[in-house]
């Protein structure tokens, strides 16, 4: 493209809104004198006069009121277009709700390796037992356990959830009979459903009667009740998954079965937002996670 010199033009631009050679100065912060000469340069450029001098103002000529709204709409373009790329740039940031106890005990120890694999991204975690609006844009994605509902957003499921008992190797325990005489550490769900791992139904699967059911320490929170169960308070009906670290160190065993199933966990977002890169990023590393995770357990469990 054939344009004169942008210095020119924009002192022109500043000019014709100020009606002023000394503001469009003060605006670019340059001197009257060089407003006026750069105008007069895109005057011999243009071989146009765009400004009638007045002893105590300028005028513009019709060839000066023809050019002035096209360059003020093009540099107010030019100044949206560039703010609207420094935020892009600027706000790669990733707010992702999830449960208490999932972050603690699942995504905390995990996020180094996120950190390192995307340096780039800000991470923020709205931890809350509460389901948020993910249409009100407070976060941009939430991981959720359970059957949704889940109309109108995409889900990624990430794994299934098991729950099994869980103690302090302290106990001793070896059979499930064992459990009459201990405590039982139970969890309060807020939604409860056919599927809540509650000490009744593993009694029922376990085919085994005369448990202690209820009574006992009841927790809003697992990694609380796990935590509870490793100092030897008693034993927990706890995720499987979540409860990995502790059962691999030493810290817990599950002395015996049965395994009762529970839900799927996923990440679910609404497929559009600012953030929508960075969804896909997150999305691409839990993923990853997932696999790895479950690969190293096939590999101890050879």
């Amino acid at each position: 493209m054939s344009l004169p010199p942008l210095a020119a033009l924009r002192a022109f631009e500043a000019a014709a809104r100020h009606q002023s050679f000394k503001k469009a100065a003060a605006e670019i912060a340059v001197t009257p004198t060089a407003i006026s000469h750069q105008i007069r340069l895109l005057e011999e450029t243009l071989g146009l006069r765009l400004f009638d001098r007045k002893p105590r103002q300028v005028v513009l000529t019709p060839a000066g009121l023809e050019l002035f709204p096209v360059l003020r709409d093009g540099f107010a373009s030019f100044a949206t277009a560039i703010d609207r790329v420094r935020q892009r740039k600027a706000a790669k940031k990733l707010t992702v709700s999830v449960l208490p106890s999932f972050a603690a005990k699942w995504l905390l120890p995990r996020l180094p390796r996120f950190q390192a694999a995307y340096p780039d991204i800000h991470l923020r975690l709205h931890t809350s037992p509460e389901v948020v609006d993910l249409a009100s844009g407070m976060v941009d994605a939430a991981i959720r356990y359970g059957a949704g509902p889940y109309r109108g957003l995409i889900r990624q499921t990430m794994f299934h959830e098991q729950f099994v008992p869980l103690c302090s190797p302290m106990l001793g325990l070896k059979y499930p009979e064992d459990l009459k005489n201990c405590a039982l550490l139970h969890l309060d769900w807020l939604r409860p459903d056919d599927l809540t791992p509650t000490w009744e139904r593993w009694a029922l699967a376990a085919g085994i009667s005369g448990l202690k059911l209820s009574g006992g320490i009841t927790f809003s929170d697992d990694a609380h009740a796990i935590q509870a169960a490793i100092a030897g308070q008693g034993v927990v009906l706890a995720s499987r998954e979540l409860a990995r670290a502790e059962l691999e160190t030493g810290l817990l065993v599950q002395p015996f079965g049965p395994v009762i199933e529970g839900h799927n966990y996923n990440l679910v977002h609404t497929g559009h937002g600012e953030n929508r890169a960075e969804v896909a990023a997150f999305g691409v590393w839990i993923a990853d996670e997932i696999a790895q995770s479950f690969e190293h357990s096939e590999h101890a469990g050879d």
